[in-house]
């Protein structure tokens, strides 16, 4: 199989280096693979920067980092993933593949499956936590809620909370990112390969979500029992085993 390029798409609020030892075991899988981790503006390195209100300004961001180029194989997990889709959609001749994890569309999920409502009550104190300034604290949070594995994991947590103190989210950027997330829709008309993953234990987004984004794109479809929504960060080498899977079969 020909080397693969890789761009490895991150969510809200996050950056290319929450994919963590992930990005390691997909280097050891496919030791000559290129494998690019561009930042949404707002995040990481572009914090600076003003956050696309829309996933298409997103997806026009990401492109402008790694210039135009083709056979792409986008990694993408929960907001990464529409900016995944419409890059698919909109670029079809510059993306060879995708894998989908842990990922909604407005279209196709009501929004209690999107966030579920039993993750209601810490996103709430994450916004006021927000409002109030006191930026690294968001961290603990965010780590509960989208890790069954590491909630606990006081050296982590404090690496993420260094990160957000060197690369802070502003709240006007993190508004903007869940308003183009919570408003983006597709038809979901894609003529690529492409592999839905999900957790079942997902405590933020309904594993449905993905089951019902299989289903509509009549795709190949994984799941793992136990993971939480960071399955990059709780099942790396799970995660890389699946995709080298699917792409040998491919």
């Amino acid at each position: 199989m020909q080397s693969p390029q890789f761009v490895l798409i991150r969510g809200l609020l996050r950056d290319a280096r929450h994919w963590g030892e992930f990005k390691h075991v997909l280097q050891r899988r496919f030791p000559r693979a290129r494998i690019l981790t561009p930042d949404i503006p707002g995040n990481g390195k572009l914090n600076h920067l003003t956050s696309p209100k829309t996933i298409a300004d997103m997806t026009e961001a990401l492109r402008g980092q790694i210039g135009q180029q083709q056979g792409l194989r986008l990694i993408a997990i929960s907001m990464g993933g529409m900016i995944a889709i419409d890059w698919m959609t909109r670029y079809p001749d510059e993306v060879r593949s995708a894998v989908l994890i842990n990922t909604s569309l407005k279209n196709f999920s009501p929004f209690y499956h999107r966030l579920r409502w039993t993750a209601y009550p810490r996103v709430a104190k994450m916004i006021l936590t927000a409002i109030l300034q006191k930026k690294i604290d968001i961290e603990a949070d965010i780590l509960a809620l989208t890790s069954n594995c590491h909630g606990g994991d006081q050296k982590l947590l404090s690496c993420w909370q260094r990160w957000q103190q060197q690369h802070p989210v502003s709240l006007s950027n993190a508004i903007h990112q869940c308003l183009a997330a919570a408003s983006f829709t597709n038809p979901l008309r894609l003529n690529q390969p492409v592999l839905v993953i999900t957790s079942m234990a997902d405590r933020l987004v309904d594993y449905h979500c993905s089951a019902r984004l299989a289903r509509v794109l009549q795709t190949d479809y994984v799941q793992h029992s136990t993971a939480g929504h960071d399955l990059p960060l709780d099942e790396p080498e799970w995660l890389v085993n699946a995709i080298g899977a699917w792409l040998h079969s491919h």
